[in-house]
């Protein structure tokens, strides 16, 4: 028959032979009528509320074919996300700027002249628990166990490092603390010496009580921490200021540049990465250069991730393209651990070089993977493939409609309503995906106007006229000779 566009996304056509598969009450049907909808299970039926029969699909949205069953297009509810997997670079490392030398240096004091002293008097090292640090101030306790430290405000290379807090226990020790600034504030490889024969990372002179914080080299990794920085939280979870004094003494020297990132988990929560490019060496033959990698959604970690080195030749051009491995820990968060992704500084969607004269300057140009994403449309292909499409932007394969042939059709049954089913002399249906065989393709948004065969039932209404004139000229004739009959017996 006709088939006529409708608009609506259920409706379904089919351009050929074929049949739509239907069931009702464990019972097989088929029909041409593709007036779908979904009911309040979100499942497709028809406009009687028998159940469209198609195929599924597995876990990564691949159809599976086989064995038939309803189809579920649950609208609002059915949510899906991507994990990021890849992230590529793009930009410039000026080759010309300073190679990194020393780290910055930040002291922590109790007053503007001397360090910090036990409660008997005795300057503190590493070894002092924090309970009896003293308070320049009064003299009593520093901290008391319960108690909880928060650094808040301190910047790493001009960017706010992620809050971070430390609980005060009975045994909680001055090196506990030193390592809570390095995690706090990125400092990695303490236990290599800057260019400098500096040591990153926070110590305290045992002579002096005095807190010192190293950072690392390139002036992205400047640390500078000021003394409202540092605060206890007390019983009643108010802020209150600590007798810190803070000397900023100088700050990281070395060409450097920082960029962000946003990458998403398997649950599409957002990550966010940074990472930090600092030239090490400088040649004829080219230059060095060390990535950082941090995070402040590692969780259960510090915020650093990973270092690595890439080397550029003389012209500025990457000399390996070897991907770069992030790993970011997703350990409590219910997402797959840990989130790893690759980073390319050189591919289709760009590339790093390194050139003088030009700032270091570079970002993210391409990112896969998205945040969580709810169903919000669907839209079924000429081969009965129905795709979902979600707010996001993802799409996803929902499931696929197969159409049925058979090798008579006018052996059918009809079961009215449109609804006919196998009989001896219609054969057993074919199962066939549309478009590829004789059963034909859908057409999405139209219906069929009639599936009466005009010019079939055209000719069986001549037969049948012809046939009932035949018969009338029959009747006709022996009546008249039935007339004469009477007639001459009179």
């Amino acid at each position: 028959g006709t088939i006529s566009p409708t608009g609506n996304p259920r409706d379904l056509a089919i351009d050929g032979d074929g049949f739509f598969i239907v069931e009702r009450d464990g019972d097989r049907f088929y029909t041409r009528n593709g007036a779908f909808a979904l009911d309040a299970d979100a499942t497709l039926v028809t406009v009687n509320g028998e159940t469209v029969q198609g195929y599924g699909v597995d876990s990564d949205y691949n159809v599976v074919e086989g064995t038939l069953g309803e189809i579920s297009i649950p609208l609002g509810e059915l949510q899906i996300a991507e994990a990021t997997e890849e992230v590529d670079l793009a930009g410039n490392l000026n080759a010309g700027g300073d190679e990194a030398s020393a780290g910055s240096v930040t002291r922590l004091l109790a007053t503007s002249t001397a360090g910090y002293k036990d409660l008997s008097g005795n300057y503190a090292s590493s070894s002092t628990k924090l309970t009896s640090l003293a308070d320049p101030n009064t003299g009593a306790a520093l901290f008391t166990a319960g108690q909880t430290i928060r650094l808040d405000g301190a910047t790493r290379g001009g960017a706010e490092v992620p809050t971070a807090e430390l609980t005060v226990g009975a045994g909680t020790k001055v090196s506990d603390f030193l390592s809570f600034l390095n995690t706090s504030l990125g400092i990695h490889d303490t236990s290599t010496a800057n260019p400098d024969g500096s040591y990153p990372g926070a110590t305290i002179d045992s002579t002096t009580g005095v807190i010192t914080v190293v950072g690392n080299t390139g002036t992205a990794a400047t640390i500078e921490i000021d003394a409202a920085d540092i605060k206890t939280i007390d019983s009643s979870g108010a802020l209150v200021d600590l007798p810190f004094v803070t000397s900023n003494d100088s700050a990281s020297v070395g060409e450097s540049d920082r960029s962000g990132m946003i990458v998403y988990d398997s649950l599409g929560n957002s990550v966010e990465v940074s990472v930090v490019f600092t030239l090490v060496s400088k040649d004829t033959t080219g230059t060095t250069w060390r990535y950082d990698l941090f995070s402040p959604d590692n969780e259960g970690s510090g915020q650093y991730l990973s270092s690595g080195t890439v080397q550029f030749d003389s012209i500025g051009e990457l000399v390996t393209n070897d991907p770069i491995t992030v790993s970011v820990s997703r350990s409590g968060t219910g997402a797959s651990s840990p989130l790893t992704f690759t980073m390319l500084l050189s591919g289709t969607n760009g590339r790093m070089t390194a050139l003088t004269d030009t700032p270091s300057r570079f970002s993210p140009v391409f990112r896969d993977g998205v945040p969580t994403g709810t169903l919000e449309q669907f839209a079924i292909n000429d081969d009965g493939i129905i795709v979902g499409a979600f707010d996001n932007g993802v799409t996803r394969t929902l499931g696929q409609i197969p159409v049925a042939r058979f090798i008579n059709n006018a052996g059918l049954l009809d079961r009215g309503g449109s609804l006919f089913s196998e009989g001896v002399n219609s054969g057993t249906a074919n199962i066939e995906i549309p478009g590829e065989g004789a059963a034909g393709s859908l057409v999405s948004g139209a219906l069929e106007l009639s599936n009466v065969d005009l010019g079939q039932e055209f000719i069986d209404l001549i037969l049948t006229s012809t046939g009932y004139s035949a018969s009338s000229r029959v009747i006709q004739t022996t009546d008249q000779l039935m007339q004469q009959l009477l007639v001459i017996g009179r």
